[in-house]
């Protein structure tokens, strides 16, 4: 069995004040993934919800996911396009999650 890294980036579908993100924003990440690791998965039939407490209140965000596997992890450069993305989408924060997996 070979280990790999199973990376998920979680995408809001608007910018914190409501206003949509464009489909070419999309595209243009999707497209990037794809070229770096040979291709993706994307998640964006039916958004994830995003639900967190902040205060007494609970926000919420739409979001789709895209999923790309790696060999290994090259964290410097996960951190570095997450910022990108932060202020591609306008976010104070994007997730970008890594797991370690084994392909059976």
């Amino acid at each position: 069995m070979r280990s790999t890294y199973l990376i998920h980036v979680l995408l809001p579908l608007t910018d914190n004040k409501g206003r949509p993100h464009g489909r070419v924003l999309f595209r243009a990440v999707a497209d990037e993934l794809a070229e770096r690791f040979g291709g993706l998965t994307a998640y964006t039939r039916a958004p994830a919800e995003g639900l967190w407490k902040k205060g007494k209140g609970t926000d919420k965000d739409e979001i789709v996911v895209y999923e790309v596997m790696a060999d290994e992890l090259d964290e410097s450069w996960w951190r570095e396009y997450r910022e990108g993305l932060e202020a591609r989408f306008r976010q104070e924060q994007v997730v970008v999650r890594a797991q370690e997996a084994r392909l059976l």
